[in-house]
């Protein structure tokens, strides 16, 4: 009967004893696998210089790991893949907010280029709808200037024609003139005639 209990401790001391190896090497493991997912953070260009505060507290984080007691390596390893996964999703939202800043800067130069470009485009047109503007108006002002000589023209030609009218006119109330002299002149005669004969 007194022999049981001794027996229980023994045994007991046995299990903690093939148990701490295997616990030692799973600590190892974790350890391991842990710092390779940090390498790889800082291996990455576009994550090497991000999160350094929270890639920190991972590295202190997995030294706790690594020094824990039997007692106290569930909490360590918990806290430790919680401090790793934090570091890496801190570093890769760092990373797409840098792309996003990237995104937004080329998209800000490509708005100020366009810009640019539509300004450079309504300078043209101005400039080609100036210029027509100016052929037109001196189209205008050349036929404005041919239709005032043209005017000109149509009154010397009138003035000419009224003049032309005028002598034509003299001429004719002349020749009306005579041809009535001549009819009171041949009356004349055919008068005289008549008295001649008569007697």
């Amino acid at each position: 009967m007194n022999r049981m209990p001794k027996i229980l401790p023994a045994a007991a001391l046995v299990a903690v004893l093939l148990v701490a190896p295997a616990r030692a090497q799973e600590s190892d493991a974790v350890v391991t696998q842990l710092n390779q997912q940090l390498v790889a953070l800082d291996a990455n260009p576009d994550t090497a210089t991000l999160a350094a505060y929270e890639r920190l507290q991972a590295r202190q984080a997995l030294e706790t790991l690594a020094n824990a007691r039997s007692s106290q390596y569930d909490v360590a390893r918990y806290v430790a893949e919680r401090r790793v996964q934090v570091a890496e999703v801190a570093a890769r939202t760092e990373a797409m907010h840098r792309q996003i800043d990237r995104l937004e800067r080329t998209r800000s130069e490509l708005i100020v280029e366009a810009s640019r470009r539509d300004a450079a485009e309504a300078r043209a047109e101005a400039e080609r709808l100036r210029i027509q503007a100016r052929i037109q108006a001196e189209e205008a002002a050349r036929l404005r200037a041919q239709a005032t000589n043209s005017a000109e023209a149509m009154e010397d030609i009138e003035s000419a024609l009224k003049d032309i009218g005028g002598a034509e006119a003299a001429r004719l109330k002349a020749a009306r003139a005579r041809e009535a002299e001549l009819a009171r002149q041949e009356a004349e005669l055919l008068r005289q005639a008549e008295e001649a004969s008569d007697d």
